[in-house]
Order: C-alpha cells, then structure tokens, then sequence
C-alpha cells in the first residue's frame, strides 16, 4: 500500500492506493495533521508521496516526516518524473500541476492531452503523445472572480456559488453568478475547442473540487478523474522506486 499526500491551496487530500487502483481517500485542512496520522492507522503503508504548493506549518512538516514509513516530496524540476518537462522555469511548475498531466499521460500514452484542473486556481495543461509536457495557463478560480468583483468594486455583492445561473441575469446576484460561471464554462469550452483543432485525436481530463457543466459537443473525448492528481503522485512514486531498485 502506498500513500500520497496531495497540500492544495484550499485543503490536503489523502489517498491510499493498492498499486495503480485508489482505495481509500480522505480530505484534511491545512490545521488538521493529526488527520495524517489517523488515515496511516486505517492501512499498512510501505511508502508515499507528498506535494505542496503552499508553505506548511512545521508541525505539519514534522507529520509528515515522522511518519513510519519512506516518503519522497515531489519537486519540479528536482524529483525524477516519468514525462519530459519542456517548462522554460521547471522549478516553479506547481507540482499539481505536473501530477496531474503525469497521472492523465500514464492512463493514456501515446496521446495528446489537454488537462483542466478547477479549483482555487483553473488550470489548463497539455503533454503530447511523446510525453513531453508542453506547458500551461493559470486563470482565477470561481471563488477568486467572486471575491475580486466584491472587493475591487464599491457596489458589487459577495454571491457565492451555489444557486441559479441563467445565461442572462435577471438580479444583481445572478448577473454576477452567471457571468463568472457561465464565463468558465465558456472559458473551458473554448480551450478545448482550440486544443482540438490543433490536435485532432485530443484527449481531456477534468479535475479539481469544483464541477463545471460543459455543453461542448465533444464530451466523448473528455473524461472526469477526481484521483487525478492523486494517481499521478502514485505513478512518480512507483518511478523513482524502479529507479532506486536498479
């Protein structure tokens, strides 16, 4: 059994998998390492992976390094993958970001793939069917956009997400639900609509803690993966073992 541990920007996610196949999973916040320690109990680890693209806290650190097996800490541009990184600045490439095109490529090599992760941030990554990550975008998340129209305006609401978002607004809120939501959609659909001319046979994840509904009309080519992340950690990790095996 191994571990990853995956530190986003909004929570931590642990999953536990039995070689390539996720069997366990559990979500913490940033202030809750005990949680670490109580998901190890449930299972009999013999290694793990962790990334973070946010600092810790030096109990969460002392956590995780005292846990009572070997772990490795994923690294841009320093921690052996198994993609080639084209990345100009691979020390600064969000080691989420690079888990995740690792876990899409390793599902599916020899194609090119476009993946999408929604949550804080949005997002949008290709790696080619070489195996070479190609580079990516960064756009603000939904709760961003909400928070930025509240703040950097003198009349303008929090609304959060949840709730009616027509194509046209009928209220304040839902002119601003809308039009970040309905932006999104658009936003997604319209990357992947130009990923797809350039790359006839594409394929694309979804990911990240927030569902957006596409009406693209080639949903065949996307596929929905909430353990993306998380399996490509676990795919970083069997490549460095093989590695130290040899």
């Amino acid at each position: 059994m191994k571990l990853t541990i995956d530190i986003g920007n909004t929570c931590v996610k642990l999953v536990a998998f039995d070689g390539d196949t996720p069997v366990d999973s559990c979500r913490a916040e940033h202030d809750e390492p005990y949680k670490i320690v109580e998901f190890c109990g449930r299972h009999s680890f013999t290694g793990g992976i962790w990334s973070t693209v946010t600092k810790l806290s030096d109990e969460f650190t002392s956590v995780i390094e005292s846990l009572p097996f070997p772990t490795i800490q994923l690294v841009s541009g320093t921690t052996p993958v198994p993609v080639c990184i084209g990345y100009e600045t691979p020390a600064t490439l969000g080691s989420d970001r690079l888990a995740a095109v690792v876990g899409a490529w390793t599902q599916h090599p020899s194609h090119d793939i476009l993946v999408i992760d929604v949550g804080t941030c949005i997002t949008f990554d290709m790696i080619s069917s070489e195996g070479t990550y190609m580079g990516g975008n960064i756009s603000p998340g939904p709760k961003m956009r909400f928070r930025a129209l509240n703040t950097f305006t003198s009349a303008l609401p929090m609304v959060e997400r949840q709730g009616p978002s027509p194509c046209l607004g009928t209220t304040t809120e839902t002119a601003i639900r809308s039009g970040v939501i309905n932006g999104i959609r658009l936003e997604i659909e319209g990357y992947i609509k130009e990923f797809m001319s350039k790359y006839p046979h594409l394929l694309v994840y979804l990911t990240g803690g927030i569902h957006i509904d596409l009406h693209n009309s080639e949903k065949m080519c996307i596929f929905a993966d909430e353990y993306l992340v998380p399996k490509g950690l676990n795919s970083i990790l069997q490549f460095n073992e093989a590695s130290f095996e040899k």
